[in-house]
């Protein structure tokens, strides 16, 4: 696939990393859109394409990418066709990590080394180059103001934008308010963006994936959530990671 080009998840990130800070938007839901973006990513590289509400492999070879690939091995594995929304609802805690150490390795971001409290070590990361984030930022504009429709990626990327909640980060307050409508009016314009968009709406509203076979059903009206009333997720599988450097009990800001 070659580093000529940001993914969409890697765009989705640095949109969602706050530039003075060094914190991102919406960390809880973020996760969420990142498993989305991955599976638009692959299939603008033709490796799933939509089956209805599902997602199926199509071509199983790999991108070159470890984070796409590792995903597009798990998705291979099931070996039918996946529902998009049990997808993205399944077990990705940690997936914005990942792709936090993904974009230091390469060289997009740096870590930033700090304490909580004085006492308990914290990371927060800066973009390298804020030329990047603003080129990724200036595509969602013209596409809002223009009203022309987008190409492809920047359409799933103002799908996924809205669908984790980056509208109000990125448009904030009441004058914010047109342009915000406008971001979620372009989840018209790409068909496999709109799926997984519409699936992380779903699953943050507690559109969850079914119990398997011969699991005890939840009590009716109750069900194990976390923040946010969404299912608490099992911590990623197969899923590459880095280890923290320092102690183990390094916080990972928002």
């Amino acid at each position: 696939m070659g580093r000529s080009r940001r993914t969409i998840p890697e765009e989705l990130l640095l949109l969602a990393l706050d530039p003075t800070t060094g914190t991102t938007a919406q960390p809880q839901s973020l996760d969420l859109g990142l498993a989305g973006a991955q599976l638009v990513e692959l299939a603008l590289a033709g490796r799933i394409a939509p089956d209805g509400d599902r997602i199926a492999v199509v071509v199983p070879r790999p991108t070159g990418d470890p984070t796409l690939d590792c995903a597009l091995e798990l998705l291979r594995r099931r070996g039918a066709p996946v529902r998009a929304v049990h997808w993205i609802g399944g077990p990705r805690l940690g997936l914005r990590q990942v792709y936090l150490s993904h974009l230091e390795r390469c060289g997009m971001v740096h870590a930033v080394e700090g304490q909580m409290c004085g006492v308990l070590p914290t990371t927060r990361y800066q973009a390298t180059d804020t030329a990047i984030s603003r080129e990724i930022r200036a595509r969602l504009d013209s596409a809002i103001r223009t009203g022309v429709p987008p190409d492809p990626r920047t359409a799933a990327l103002a799908a996924l934008a809205h669908a984790v909640g980056l509208g109000k980060h990125l448009y904030p307050g009441n004058e914010g308010r047109s342009s915000r409508s406008r971001l979620r009016d372009l989840i018209r314009h790409d068909p496999m963006g709109g799926l997984v968009a519409h699936a992380v709406m779903d699953v943050q509203n507690g559109a969850v994936a079914q119990p398997r076979r011969g699991a005890p059903p939840a009590p009716a009206g109750r069900q194990p959530a976390g923040a946010g009333g969404r299912a608490v997720p099992e911590p990623a599988r197969g899923v590459p990671t880095q280890p923290h450097r320092g102690s183990m009990a390094r916080v990972v800001a928002h």
